[in-house]
């Protein structure tokens, strides 16, 4: 093949190391076959990938070594390492690939390079070809370290659009197979315990506050999800089933004002029900100023029911007056005349024409059938939003 030799004949003659890079051009190919065996023989990963990914990787080194000898042609010439190297593997070798391995990979082809230099190089050159090889080395290092940092940022945005779009399904209550797949992209492993924790999002860079909340959940073993959409720190936390402690746990990033917890539920699909909760008691929490932050859900059912939630409106009748009204007429009568009384044992036992360590023992019956205290003052708001709705609802008005 007389023509290829000339061409590249013309320009080696004005090199100063001409013949020994003619030498490297013929010995290019078979450089390339050597690595391509030496990582057969010294990387156990490459051995166990497919053929067609083994195949890649022989090309990348392949486009290595050519590299080299054009940066040998050229050594003051701007040099595009990543594009001349890595151009010539698919996006998806990336991911096939680490980090870690495509250190491995560049060194096995170097130390295979390094090994042929007293081959390759003409008489007299082994020193100039020695240094070239440590300037071409590092510059790889730097090309490797650049394809899989750009990778990375690719795939860090697109995860983060993954979970910008899961997270928005969970809060307006779309989430369905879709989103159990997105999540399971990023990671989500479905753990049995859910909740949704819902606060102010802090001024500034919203990534930033993403990763604080990570950090956050990575040291409380957690999984979460989360986001900010609008004025609003979102976060699908998976792995506890204290919803307060989840939120004690990632409260640090949100910004000032309440932050609320919903309820514990058992997977992704029904954290729209934790979602639902925890945002209208975010919305209800302006009724009670002085509530503790994080604040259960739940504790805000009298202001969520006042501001207009029909669930919690039904859950105060299902779980508080439905209970009293099944246990006995007698509860519901010393619960509602002990409220009216002003919360006096006396009061309530004079208007009953009982004892007063009767009224005192029914009411210890209302804490054990529905978990609230009237003894305690912000129990008690509860128990009479309660008492109120369910008489609504049995005498017909809309709840």
């Amino acid at each position: 093949m007389p023509e290829p030799e000339t061409g590249s004949s013309d320009a080696p003659a004005r090199h100063p190391h001409a013949a020994t890079l003619v030498r490297l051009e013929k010995s290019s190919g078979s450089l390339a076959a050597d690595a391509i065996a030496r990582m057969d023989e010294t990387l156990p990963w490459y051995r166990a990938m497919p053929p067609e990914n083994r195949s890649w990787i022989g090309l990348v080194a392949q486009a290595g070594i050519a590299a080299f000898t054009e940066w040998f042609r050229h050594p003051e010439a701007p040099q595009a390492i990543s594009t001349d190297v890595f151009g010539t593997a698919p996006r998806e070798l990336t991911r096939a690939i680490t980090l870690r391995q495509t250190v491995e990979m560049v060194r096995t082809t170097i130390e295979v390079m390094e090994s042929a230099i007293d081959e390759v190089a003409a008489p007299g050159d082994e020193s100039a070809l020695r240094e070239a090889l440590l300037v071409y080395a590092r510059e790889i290092a730097f090309a490797t370290a650049q394809v899989y940092a750009q990778a990375a940022e690719a795939r860090g945005a697109w995860d983060a659009r993954l979970e910008s779009l899961v997270v928005n399904a969970v809060l307006s209550g779309e989430a369905d197979e879709g989103a159990l797949s997105r999540a399971a992209a990023l990671g989500w492993n479905s753990p049995e315990h859910v909740c949704v924790v819902l606060g102010t999002a802090p001024d500034g860079d919203s990534e930033l506050t993403v990763e604080a909340i990570r950090r956050a959940a990575r040291h409380a073993k957690l999984q979460v999800l989360t986001g900010v959409l609008g004025s609003r720190l979102v976060v699908v936390a998976g792995g506890s089933a204290d919803p307060l402690r989840t939120a004690r746990d990632l409260i640090g990033p949100f910004a000032a004002g309440p932050v609320v917890a919903g309820p514990v539920v058992g997977d992704l699909l029904s954290a729209t029900r934790s979602a639902a909760a925890a945002a209208a008691g975010l919305r209800a929490c302006a009724a009670w100023p002085d509530a503790p932050r994080p604040v259960l859900a739940d504790d805000v059912l009298p202001e969520r029911a006042m501001a207009g939630d029909s669930a919690a409106r039904r859950q105060l009748v299902e779980e508080i007056y439905r209970p009293l009204e099944e246990a006995g007429s007698a509860l519901l009568e010393t619960l509602s005349v002990y409220l009216e009384q002003a919360s006096s044992l006396e009061g309530a036992a004079r208007m009953l024409f009982v004892h007063p360590n009767t009224v005192r023992y029914r009411l210890r019956r209302v804490t054990d059938v529905t978990g609230w205290s009237p003894s305690d003052v912000r129990s008690a708001f509860t128990l009479r939003i309660a008492l109120i709705l369910g008489r609504l609802a049995d005498a017909g008005s809309p709840h």
